[in-house]
């Protein structure tokens, strides 16, 4: 565990905590009926976490490229698996704080709806009342709302599998592509590209099946037509989901990578 593997493994984190911390504006906005600003929110949200990824896969690439000259790729499938692992791990506490996350987004909406101004929003944020606002929303999750672990309804299981599979396809995609670079070092530049086509059709997956989904249920909740309890529910379901795929990510990573390899050496 060296000081460029915690730096990726820190990244990664980052990346994906952020993005299952950005269910909760959903909430936020529900809460607050301030669905287009509560997006806003989610848009700055997803940039960030969009801005840090592309820092990532040159990490990652210079590792490979570290371990292919020095002899010591045997080690890289291992480094693959703690980035996944670092993954799942901010995953899962992004979605613990998801009832920290939306009171610090009501907060947020409610004082940009009187200021207007996202610069002072940021350094409100890291100031001293941004702090305290910090501690004052500071809840555990509560289970309660999964009485019976019944589907809510709007829902259902092939929403949470098809997230279940984008999401494990974004976690893999730049791992298995960088990682096959090593199984076919010759064409690791193409190799690195055909991430591409993976992450491709997953954004393709979230935007044309699953956003949907969850922008009806967030204006059924608005106008009353869903219980905000049934809209908590489908949240909570869909971060599990995408908890899910980070770790069905390991169980693919060798396989995608080995077909990625084939791919840029035969085609």
């Amino acid at each position: 565990m060296d000081l460029p593997l915690v730096t990726i493994l820190l990244l990664t984190g980052f990346i994906n905590l952020i993005g299952a911390l950005a269910y909760a504006a959903r909430i936020a906005g529900v809460r607050t009926r301030r669905i287009a600003m509560s997006f806003a929110l989610f848009n700055i949200l997803v940039l960030f976490s969009r801005t840090s990824n592309s820092f990532l896969g040159p990490f990652l690439a210079k590792r490979i490229e570290t371990r292919i000259h020095d002899g010591s790729g045997a080690s890289l499938f291992v480094d693959m698996q703690f980035v996944l692992a670092a993954a799942s791990i901010a995953t899962l506490v992004g979605i613990l704080l998801v009832p920290t996350g939306q009171r610090m987004f009501a907060a947020a909406i409610g004082w940009y709806q009187d200021n207007r101004s996202t610069t002072k929003l940021a350094l409100k944020a890291v100031s001293p009342s941004g702090w305290r606002t910090l501690r004052q929303s500071l809840r555990f999750p509560s289970l309660s709302h999964l009485k019976g672990w019944h589907m809510p309804r709007g829902i259902g299981w092939g929403v949470l599998i098809a997230n279940c599979l984008a999401q494990s396809l974004l976690a893999v995609g730049v791992v298995a592509s960088l990682y096959a670079g090593y199984l076919a070092p010759e064409f690791r530049v193409t190799a690195s590209q055909l991430s591409a086509l993976i992450n491709g059709f997953a954004t393709i997956l979230l935007f044309a099946f699953i956003d949907p989904q969850l922008s009806v249920m967030t204006d059924d909740a608005v106008e009353g037509k869903v219980d905000e309890a049934d809209f908590r529910r489908a949240i909570t379901y869909i971060s599990l989901s995408r908890l899910a795929g980070t770790v069905l990510a390991q169980a693919l990573l060798l396989p995608a990578a080995m077909l990625i390899a084939w791919v840029s050496v035969h085609v």
